[in-house]
């Protein structure tokens, strides 16, 4: 065979037996054990790719151990397992909590390991996606699955309302009046759903739209305290009051979607695969960007998860990082994109025409979140031990404005000195 460009890199992105260590590859098996998180979405893709690992190389065997429900969880039990001793060698965790780990020393730094790949940019790995994986001065972990926020939509309850759906909104302010419309209709249909429960991941989605920072530049205080801040409540305000909003709770969003009776929903790209799924024939269903209010400097947070390694043993260290390796290289991110919806992770995915372009082409339900990727910037990482009770706090501000219980100033007013109580003393 003749080695092309475009033949060595493929050579080097997907077979995990080129990178490994000779050491590995002479030695006997070596056994790792790997945790991930939110098994309703990820499932499909984390069993795809250990059999796609388990088939590249015969070095390295990989057992999943505890699938947790969601990124806090899986933050939680990770810290547990420090506790008591009980760690996997490889866990995945969510973008925004590697500082955790880092924080307390508890994520291999990667770096040694990066630096024997060589040239990193012709492995696909670009310093905007490296970037993810940063925290306290160390290579925390690789980006494994990123998302942004999209809009989801039901073509035939947007004509039932007058609606052309071939022209969706590029605008809040068309959205909910377009909320409204459907909510006219009756019988049950409800206009929009804005998935403000969970985490601070969308409405950080609002104040980066608006051009805003959850934290000041130091971290010594919160960001959404300004103007941005206050729009973006002001806006979810609108949504309830204007639109219609219901105070949808747990998936009872997804399952209205499903079952037609929601024109619109805001979430995550990473579950277009379960809600096309979930959809069926229901109805046509498309998915388009998510209006981003300013247009110079307005942003989008970057969902998703982590690989990270835990194991100070340093032939399982070894072993656990040809694993990321294969998960981040241009066959692992073609086979996550593939089974869910996340954006790749792996830029020679996107570059070689060989690998996802065909897929994009016949998938037009996946390309808004591409589109969007220049516009992706970090998950804000909360400082401090009191991180997930940050996230918590914020989560209940914003209960306040979906339920009616106050205004947006107060509840700017509320959550800010909330989030100070919790932030690190400087």
């Amino acid at each position: 065979m003749t080695l092309t460009r475009r033949t060595t890199l493929g050579l080097m992105a997907g077979s995990t037996a080129a990178v490994l260590a000779p050491a590995i590859a002479r030695a006997q098996t070596v056994e790792i054990s790997a945790h991930y998180s939110m098994p309703a979405i990820f499932k499909p893709a984390q069993d795809a790719v250990v059999e796609a690992f388990h088939r590249s190389q015969s070095a390295v065997r990989v057992t999943y151990v505890n699938p947790t429900p969601s990124y806090e969880d899986g933050a939680q039990l990770i810290l547990r397992g420090a506790a008591t001793g009980q760690l996997p060698d490889i866990t995945f965790q969510g973008l925004n909590r590697l500082r955790i780990f880092a924080e307390r020393n508890l994520a291999v730094d990667l770096r040694p390991f990066m630096a024997e790949l060589g040239d990193l940019r012709r492995l696909g790995y670009t310093e905007q996606l490296l970037g993810l994986g940063r925290a306290q001065g160390i290579q925390a972990g690789l980006a494994w699955a990123t998302s942004n926020p999209v809009s989801y939509y039901n073509v035939d309850l947007i004509r039932r309302a007058g609606l052309n759906p071939d022209q969706f909104p590029t605008s809040w302010d068309e959205i909910i009046r377009w909320s409204a419309a459907i909510k006219r209709l009756g019988d049950g249909n409800e206009g929009m759903f804005f998935r403000w429960p969970g985490d601070d991941w969308m409405f950080s989605a609002l104040v980066f739209g608006f051009g805003g920072r959850m934290l000041n530049a130091n971290e010594s205080d919160v960001g959404f305290a300004g103007p941005e801040g206050l729009n973006a409540l002001r806006l979810l305000d609108r949504m309830v009051k204007e639109g219609g909003m219901p105070n949808y709770a747990g998936t009872a969003d997804l399952q209205a979607f499903a079952a037609g009776k929601l024109g619109m929903m805001f979430r995550t790209t990473a579950q277009v695969v379960g809600v096309r799924e979930s959809v069926g024939r229901n109805f046509e269903m498309r998915t388009a960007r998510l209006p981003v209010i300013d247009a110079t400097n307005g942003r989008l947070p970057t969902g998703g998860a982590g690989g990270m390694i835990t194991t100070r043993d340093p032939a399982r260290q070894r072993a656990a990082f040809a694993f990321l390796r294969f998960c981040t290289s241009v066959e692992g991110t073609s086979i996550m994109v593939r089974n869910t919806g996340y954006v790749p992770t792996n830029q020679l995915a996107l570059d070689e025409p060989q690998h996802l372009a065909a897929f994009y082409a016949e998938n037009p339900l996946f390309r808004p979140a591409t589109e969007q990727m220049p516009l992706m910037i970090q998950w804000t990482p909360f400082p401090g031990t009191n991180s997930v009770r940050i996230t918590e706090a914020i989560v209940n501000q914003l209960s306040r404005i979906v339920e009616g219980r106050a205004s947006p100033e107060d509840v700017q007013r509320d959550m800010a000195a909330d989030v100070r109580r919790l932030l690190p003393r400087v």
